[in-house]
């Protein structure tokens, strides 16, 4: 980044906007498939969208990270340049990325649609309420919460046990006073009083099963199948069981069908679910994936947070779960997030300094490793950033170069793809040469344990795993009663391999405690709830929130 750029709502406003019908043609996707919202929004046809998944396959790229600062380091400000630079070069290429939750957007780390002129737009609108699928999302899940309650207040013919942890509410807002509340405290009229909490939509089990599911029937043979709650000899009452499956799925008949927009470039830009990786699973929508890689011949997509549990979950679940290959992976990597994990504090993060770069690559280094240990070739994208020094991006290529892993400086903030021209040819010679041989990192048959210890230990180098008697019974429950087969999903802080943010670089050698196991059976894997981890995330000392509002013009303005 080395002029000045106006700020991300400033470009956004500018930008010139193609119809959505068109951006459609690109993908010769036909007027009549597409459900617009406004000029330059859509939802493509369920009909339609079921026969693009059933095309040729394009070639699927990730875009991952290193571990990242608080502010990220340009994950999906990356996969909008380098969709672009393919566009650039000629190739059908099409975005696939999650829609942005209102907990950051309001919170500290703020929206998810890219940044400078590597941005998908209409930007305001993909930030906040879009075309209304976190709203569907919400409201089904919460549908399920009343109908359990609903069902307690009237009858209980199922015999939930009240005693025991039920389904918990979800809203998409950071708020931690939800995070353990009483409810029903209203008398005979209120139902059965006990204490509960939420979650933010973005952790909920309906989203992932919104993401993961392929197809409306998949949707709700998945809804039906969540455990909303269990008996006094612990088994399983589920969604069926309390008739909420069938209305859950009208909820979210218009949302399943995936969104399309546009970047800047007026390239075709998919939007469509949006899990965190810290607490969730991190991918947007298979039937968004799918849907793209029908219609396009490179589809990059991203992971959330750095490599470690964005790009696992990304392999391990998503791609397990739906049948991808990916072909090639891009680890963005920033001198800032260097300097970081080479002991620079974050307040100090601008001045040159090269010996902490190369002190930080360690951490580069490690998940260059475990990228490569699912069998997928990588290559690396320096993020710029205007006080790189040739020293600091000097440092990082030699580095690179002597794993045999090239790296690409990308301006695709500053000069959009044209900044990622070298990054797109590179990540066509990968995806092109057929060189990916990808395997998961377990085997389904593995016991749950082992699968939680087999990440701990091959991807965030720890000794291994513990966890108190409760929960270790649970696991022993849970593999009893025939699930030991679905995937593992980890809940943990993105600011370090470990469980402890404040240990950076690339740390070995330490236990990651796992506080809590969660079933979720209808998106088909386990949530391992590790360390201080919370699954309904705070508000920072002051949000983002607290700079926002609407000017004399009628204008947003703070959203960035």
């Amino acid at each position: 980044m080395s002029k000045s750029v106006p700020s991300d709502i400033e470009v956004a406003r500018a930008a010139t906007m193609r119809p959505i019908f068109e951006i459609g043609e690109k993908l010769n996707i036909p007027a009549g498939a597409l459900h617009q919202f406004g000029h330059y929004k859509a939802k493509i046809d369920e009909e339609f969208a079921e026969k693009a998944k059933s095309q040729k396959h394009g070639k699927l790229i990730l875009v991952t990270a290193m571990t990242p600062t608080p502010a990220g380091e340009g994950k999906t400000t990356t996969t909008v340049g380098l969709g672009d630079g393919l566009n650039k070069l000629g190739k059908k290429a099409a975005i696939c990325i999650r829609e942005p939750s209102l907990g950051p957007c309001f919170g500290m780390k703020g929206g998810a649609a890219g940044g400078g002129y590597a941005q998908v737009v209409p930007m305001e609108d993909i930030n906040l309420h879009f075309t209304g699928d976190m709203h569907a999302i919400t409201s089904a899940h919460n549908l399920l919460a009343a109908m359990v309650d609903n069902h307690i207040y009237w009858s209980n013919d199922q015999g939930f046990d009240t005693r025991r942890p039920m389904f918990r509410r979800v809203v998409d807002l950071n708020d931690r006073a939800l995070r353990d509340v009483a409810v029903a405290l209203g008398g005979l009229q209120g139902g059965v009083a006990r204490q509960t909490g939420f979650d933010i939509t973005v952790a909920s089990e309906v989203m992932a099963i919104f993401c993961l599911a392929d197809g409306m029937a998949d949707l709700q043979r998945r809804l039906g199948n969540i455990v909303a709650g269990s008996r006094r000899d612990q088994s399983y009452i589920r969604a069926t069981d309390v008739n909420a499956d069938g209305a859950m799925t009208v909820l979210l008949k218009e949302a399943i069908q995936p969104n399309l927009v546009q970047t800047l470039e007026n390239n075709p830009a998919f939007i469509h679910g949006g899990p965190f990786a810290n607490i969730a699973h991190g991918c947007n929508s298979v039937t968004a994936t799918k849907t793209a890689l029908g219609l396009a011949d490179y589809v990059v997509t991203e992971a959330g947070f750095g490599a470690d549990l964005g790009a696992e979950k990304f392999f391990d679940i998503k791609c397990r779960k739906a049948g991808l290959e990916p072909a090639a992976v891009v680890i963005v990597a920033t001198i800032r997030a260097l300097k970081m994990h080479g002991g620079v504090g974050l307040k100090e993060l601008g001045p040159g300094n090269a010996a902490a770069v190369e002190k930080g690559l360690e951490n580069l280094e490690r998940h260059i490793e475990n990228v490569s240990s699912f069998g997928v070739p990588c290559v690396v994208a320096l993020n710029q950033f205007s006080s790189d020094t040739g020293a600091e991006k000097k440092a990082v290529m030699d580095f690179c170069k002597s794993l045999s892993v090239e790296a690409h400086v990308c301006s695709h903030w500053e000069n959009g793809g044209e900044g990622t021209l070298s990054l797109a040819e590179k990540v066509i010679e990968l995806a092109d040469s057929n060189a990916a041989n990808f395997q998961p990192l377990y085997p389904d048959q593995m016991p749950l344990w082992d699968k939680v210890e087999t990440v701990a230990r091959n991807i965030y180098r720890a000794d291994g795993i513990t966890a108190d008697t409760a929960v270790r019974k649970a696991f022993a429950k849970y593999q009893e009663d025939g699930y030991g087969h679905f995937p593992v999903c980890i809940a943990k802080t993105q600011y370090s391999f470990s469980t402890d943010p404040t240990l950076k670089g690339a740390p070995s050698g330490y236990e990651i405690p796992i506080r809590e196991l969660r079933l979720s059976a209808g998106a088909e894997f386990f949530v391992a709830i590790c360390g201080d981890i919370m699954t309904m995330p705070g508000l920072p000392r002051v949000p983002a929130a607290d700079k926002m509002g609407i000017d004399e013009e009628g204008r947003i303005f703070g959203l960035f």
